[in-house]
């Protein structure tokens, strides 16, 4: 089993290589990646929590992955200063609109409280949203599924969709995307403008300390309200 975490690396590696030949936000080397593993899983029989185990140092390195982001906040410390009342509404709105729309299309499809748990944090990144979707008896399973779906929407679409309504200004476009597709999108920003980069990486912190303290408070606000209905 020694094997999947080479071939992990490898086959992000590579992919990543050609994402950058073949500029299209629809090749996303996330989830090509994983559309290549998994099958390589299925024929080898390999059980998720087998993979999981022997490529744990990627999931280890997250946190500091985060971290890392700071350092371009650094170099734009001055306008972030300057922009500070307007940086903080507007994650606020956003981390707010996050939680409430997900757990309102939650209970309209029909879930019970434990899955509205479970997608309250989906646009934070993973290792918070897990730890909200627990204080809240939700399935920190489900939350990480729906931080990767939403992180990959992000950074497929989200330029596409701030393309269409014009809108150029890189702390905009940062903020906006980093609020709703954390780091996946981040990433992407990155690439894209490394400005961009630096606010999408501001909002991802914001949104995720903001959707921390929050949760406890809203998520069961929400539920009484279900409830009464």
């Amino acid at each position: 089993m020694i094997w999947m975490l080479p071939l992990t690396i490898i086959v992000y590696l590579f992919i990543r290589k050609l994402a950058i030949k073949i500029k299209s936000p629809l090749f996303n080397p996330f989830v090509i990646a994983v559309i290549v593993l998994i099958p390589i899983m299925l024929l080898t029989n390999t059980a998720y929590s087998d993979y999981f185990h022997n490529v744990r140092w990627i999931h280890e390195l997250l946190p500091y992955s985060v971290v890392a982001l700071a350092y371009p906040l650094y170099e734009l410390l001055p306008q972030i200063k300057s922009r500070w009342k307007s940086i903080m509404f507007i994650t606020l709105v956003a981390s707010l609109s996050s939680m409430i729309s997900g757990v309102c299309i939650a209970f309209w499809l029909g879930g019970n409280i434990e899955i509205a748990a479970s997608i309250l944090p989906k646009s934070v990144t993973t290792a918070i949203a897990v730890t909200i979707s627990e204080s809240q008896g939700g399935l920190p399973s489900i939350s990480a599924l729906c931080v990767i779906l939403v992180g990959t929407l992000g950074a497929i679409f989200g330029h596409q969709l701030l393309n269409l309504f014009r809108i150029k200004s890189a702390a905009a476009r940062g903020l906006a995307i980093g609020s709703v597709a954390h780091a996946v999108g981040t990433a992407r920003c990155i690439e894209v403008d490394y400005h961009e980069g630096a606010y999408s990486s501001l909002a991802l912190v914001l949104c995720g300390i903001i959707t921390s303290l929050a949760a406890p408070f809203l998520f069961p606000i929400m539920v009484t309200i279900y409830t009464w209905f």
